[in-house]
């Protein structure tokens, strides 16, 4: 029974640690918010501020999986090309040796956990602050207090356990100075950090079990299990790009093929380089206690692979390019930039969700240009294969609504800011909105193969005139919405869009009291008419979408603007 509990126990603290580290990055990137994306963005021109770009978000977030699926994720959105996100891996990859040397430095020497406690009496009251960054401080400071609380747990847990006779018994069977004892620590390295999703827990631990000087796990073997953590980390990022783009794929590719090449170079001189840092820590460093020496050896190696790949990131990106090359894209279905497996903080998934949200308001716009090359159309068998096209279109427009708003439920289910809330609740409006343009263009092109089935007298001279004007001014209102539509609605800014709609409105109205006179001079049928006022009337009420996207989140305060709302012309 006792054992159990110590199991549970160390499993538990495990927990509490990466629970913390997890609570402590998301309360970072919650406060830092849209200035964390913007360093991204500004500060990955050229590869040498791509890497400390890495190192400093990965230093300050405390893991380098987050920062990987980050990356991975801006590149999937296409804020982030593929040559920038292989410098700011490189980064990570350095920023992530910050938590050892907190670890080497503290951990084990001073009773962090006594301290962690008072800072969550300073953490709480900010945690329940109205102001969302105060909040944010909070979750920052609760995630820290449980992060070196798990620490000081786990330490408690394998002391309980005598983990240290445990660890020196499963040695004893092998061989010390084998090169194949050193091969297998780093496959144990790396498994263990796949499993457990976190190279700082792992650190963590190859730290706590070197600190209990046991018999047969010296520097070498740690150094090993280090250097193995750096090929188990590239799994969290490679399974967030499964069901990514080619591009965010060939990213996290490139994550693996850094790691995986600087544990091959460093094997080959294994053995030098570790004399090279223990000489390093003892004469150049002035000594300090032997976790130096494996925190050391950690930086040491990523410092060394990244100075020596930096000049060659084209020749990795043609290496990752070959492995994977890009798919032609086709017109079924499919979400260019989400996707159900790809969720890496919910604050920076809105990101990719804005990008989906305009890729689907430019697959409605294409959908439109359909209807005047439908008009134009004669030939029975080409008639139906356009017709078939918008139909598929239109199925295409009702599943990205359903999986865009299924993906922004499950981000609006981590913990967001208010402002962050506030767009989620933009993007449903857009995104029904825009599945009401699909659903308005089907309805175009069904008039016209109702007429064509069931009115045997054409659209006369005159309707067809201004058939093509509406179909002008509404791609004129389409055309506008592309432009504002990822920019925050203000009256000014849609100046353009509101006269259009105007227009568009007193056009219709010009147009159907005109059919009513046009039917009763017997200029053409009364059946004509009717599919020439759905089709006059079906524009309008498109434009009245294209209006509501524009107005997502916003209400001006006029009377358009309710009507609009309530989608009245």
């Amino acid at each position: 029974m006792e054992l159990i509990i110590n199991i549970l126990s160390l499993v538990g603290s495990l927990a509490l640690f990466l629970f913390g580290m997890k609570t402590m990055s998301e309360g970072l990137e919650k406060f830092a918010g849209d200035r964390l994306r913007s360093i991204l963005a500004a500060m990955t021109r050229n590869r040498v501020t791509g890497v400390l770009t890495g190192i400093l978000i990965t230093a300050l977030i405390q893991s380098s999986s987050a920062t990987t699926v980050m990356v991975v994720s801006f590149v999937n959105a296409g804020l982030m090309t593929l040559a920038q996100s292989i410098g700011v891996i490189m980064g990570a990859n350095i920023g992530t040796t910050v938590t050892a040397w907190i670890i080497s430095a503290v951990g084990f020497k001073v009773n962090i956990a006594a301290f962690a406690i008072p800072m969550l009496a300073i953490g709480m009251p900010l945690i329940f602050s109205g102001k969302g960054n105060r909040k944010s401080i909070g979750e920052f400071i609760f995630g820290f207090s449980f992060l070196f609380m798990g620490l000081s747990f786990l330490q408690e847990a394998a002391t309980a356990m005598n983990i240290g006779d445990m660890v020196a018994g499963m040695l004893a069977h092998v061989p010390q100075d084998s090169f194949f004892t050193i091969l297998l620590f780093v496959i144990v390295g790396a498994l263990v950090t796949m499993i457990v999703q976190a190279s700082a827990a792992t650190m963590a631990i190859t730290l706590m079990l070197f600190g209990m000087n046991i018999e047969g796990f010296g520097f070498e073997q740690a150094a090993a299990l280090a250097m193995g953590q750096n090929i188990g980390t590239t799994i969290t990022a490679f399974m967030a790009s499964l069901t990514a783009n080619t591009q965010a794929r060939r990213a996290a590719l490139a994550h693996m093929f850094f790691n995986v090449f600087g544990v091959v170079l460093f094997l080959i001189v294994f053995y030098p380089a570790c004399d090279a840092v223990s000489w390093f820590v003892d004469n150049v460093m002035g000594g300090g206690n032997d976790l130096f020496k494996l925190s050391a050896f950690h930086t040491a190696f990523n410092i060394i692979n990244t100075l020596l790949l930096i000049g060659f990131v084209k020749q990795i990106e043609m290496l990752v390019c070959k492995a994977l090359p890009m798919k032609v894209q086709d017109e079924d279905y499919r979400l260019k930039f989400i996707s159900g497996g790809l969720l890496s903080t919910a604050e920076l998934s809105i990101i990719e969700a804005q990008k989906e949200i305009h890729h689907f308001a430019e697959r409605c716009q294409r959908m439109f240009g359909f209807v005047p090359e439908l008009m134009k159309i004669h030939d029975e068998v080409e008639f139906n294969k356009l017709f078939s096209r918008i139909v598929k279109y239109e199925n295409i427009t009702d599943s990205m609504e359903m999986e865009i708003g299924s993906y922004l439920n499950k981000v609006s289910e981590g913990r967001l800011s208010d402002a962050s809330k506030s767009k989620i609740q933009k993007m449903l409006r857009q995104i029904s909105e825009l599945e009401s343009i699909g659903d308005s263009v089907y309805n175009l092109g069904r008039t016209l193969n109702r007429h064509r089935m069931h009115c045997h007298d054409a659209f006369t001279a005159e309707q067809t005139q201004h058939m093509n004007t509406m179909l002008h001014l509404v791609e004129g209102s389409l055309a506008e919405m592309m432009k504002r539509i990822d920019q925050p609605t203000t009256k000014n800014n849609i100046t353009t869009s509101i006269n259009i709609e105007h227009e568009i409105n007193n056009y219709r109205k010009q147009l159907r009291n005109k059919n009513l006179q046009d039917v009763n001079a017997g200029l053409y049928s009364y059946q004509l008419g009717v599919f020439y006022i759905d089709f006059i009337s079906e524009c309008e009420r498109l434009a009245d979408y294209v209006m509501n996207v524009l107005e997502a989140g916003k209400r001006l305060n006029n009377d358009y603007e309710e009507r609009t709302f309530n989608g009245q012309g």
